[in-house]
């Protein structure tokens, strides 16, 4: 591809990595259940499941998954699922992460913050869609497996890199303490916004 091609991409890459939703929701509520560390965890499992349908759709399997109307509504109704689920926990949290949380005791294991990352990404067939529409404007016959892959990688390192960097600024010594005081809050806005989320996907 051309240089122009692959700045378009890119730009439309942070575009889709940076519009808030589940995944901004997710990564937020593991760095107030735990630390710094668990909500990168999250960001870096999230990331995993968007290089998975970037690497599907560029070999061109998710058209497979769109072309198949049940699974889709499978895919749908599970990610909407385990959005519900997600954000029914966070408003029953009770919020109470004021003061230092080690990484011995934290409230949230590491395996579930990747198992939460990863699951908000990959129970979401709306990403194959987005990535079929957008690649398909960059992918000719003549494209490369090593084009490809150079594609998936960059919608993956968009999507990690910019919620590893919210993680990171959310997880600062001097900004995690006055979170972690209207955890209760941010928690239950947090856990609002996915059941949103996740009805929202049901409906349509």
């Amino acid at each position: 591809m051309s240089a122009s091609s692959w700045l378009s991409l890119l730009a439309i890459c942070i575009l889709g990595a940076i519009s808030p939703g589940p995944s901004l929701a997710a990564v937020m509520k593991s760095t107030l259940q735990g630390s710094r560390n668990h909500g990168l965890i999250t960001a870096i499992a999230h990331a995993a499941g968007i290089g998975i349908y970037a690497f599907l759709v560029a070999a061109g399997i998710a058209v497979v998954i769109t072309q198949t109307p049940w699974l889709f509504k499978l895919m749908t109704w599970s990610g909407a699922a385990y959005l519900a689920w997600l954000g029914y926990k966070s408003i029953r949290s009770s919020g109470s992460f004021i003061g230092e949380v080690s990484e011995t005791n934290s409230t949230l294991s590491r395996r579930q913050a990747a198992l939460d990352g990863f699951l908000i990404s990959f129970l979401n067939p709306k990403i194959a869609v987005f990535f079929l529409a957008l690649f398909s404007q960059f992918v000719t016959p003549e494209t490369t497996l090593t084009t490809q892959l150079l594609m998936a990688l960059m919608a993956t390192l968009c999507d990690g890199l910019w919620y590893c960097l919210i993680a990171g600024v959310a997880g600062h010594s001097s900004i995690l303490p006055a979170l972690r005081k209207r955890a209760t809050l941010v928690s239950r806005l947090c856990g609002g916004l996915l059941i949103l989320v996740a009805l929202r996907i049901l409906m349509m």
